[in-house]
């Protein structure tokens, strides 16, 4: 049976303190994360852009029980983003290599019964336009058998020219529909793994406008063959 614990005081006022920042740095139209239940196990499927997430993102999702995300090992290189990471419970993880230290880490995340936060382009698209995903975190899906629930972004990408005309930025969030990973009795080969994969972008996609959703733009393309749609009862 999983367990959760509550997040700390300190979370709680560096939480404050970046939605009071962002609040006035962007118009962030974020009322759909009211649907993200508070306590997991649960993984959080979303594209991602730029900086902007973490700041915006995180502080409104935190709720009863902590959530954390993966981040390159590289950020601990920053005193002030390790330690901000740190509180966060952030994965370091070491990209292009299987890092079995982290996915290990993100397993004890989901049965502890938090919500760990997955990105499955692997890298800021800059552009706001959805790469392709990696299949990684299917193997992760599967192991844990924890519900995927899509959560898009966008509006954002425009950040620069904003800022520099001293504008706020628009910051648009929506989530989707909750769903499991079911192979349907066939062998998890990498192949059926991308497949996997790609049909959970195609539901991210859904999510975004037709401009942001880059190499899922086509939804006629998009299947459902191993997902199995659930309700987590928020």
């Amino acid at each position: 049976m999983s367990t959760y614990s509550p997040i700390s005081r300190t979370e709680r006022l560096v939480n404050a303190t970046f939605r009071g920042i962002t609040s006035m740095l962007c118009r962030v139209d974020a009322e759909q994360i009211k649907q993200i239940p508070s306590r997991g196990p649960l993984i959080l499927v979303g594209n991602h852009i730029n900086f902007l997430e973490v700041p915006l993102i995180y502080p409104r999702l935190q709720k009863a029980s902590p959530v954390t995300g993966f981040a390159k090992v590289e950020t601990w290189d920053n005193p002030i983003m390790g330690w901000l990471f740190d509180l966060y419970g952030a994965i370091p993880v070491h990209r292009g290599e299987a890092d079995l230290t982290a996915i290990k880490r993100s397993l004890a995340v989901l049965e502890r019964g938090h919500i760990l936060v997955v990105t499955p382009e692997g890298t800021r698209s800059g552009h706001g336009h959805l790469l392709p995903a990696h299949p990684g975190m299917v193997m992760l899906a599967l192991l844990s058998k924890a519900p995927i629930l899509p959560i898009a972004c966008y509006g954002h990408e425009t950040y620069r020219q904003k800022f520099s005309r001293l504008q706020r930025v628009d910051f648009h969030v929506t989530v989707g529909r909750a769903f499991t990973l079911d192979p349907c009795g066939e062998k998890v080969t990498r192949e059926l793994r991308q497949r996997m994969a790609d049909e959970i972008m195609y539901q991210l996609s859904a999510l975004l406008p037709s401009q942001n959703r880059g190499v899922y733009t086509d939804l006629n393309r998009a299947t459902q063959r191993y997902l199995k749609f659930v309700d987590l009862g928020n």
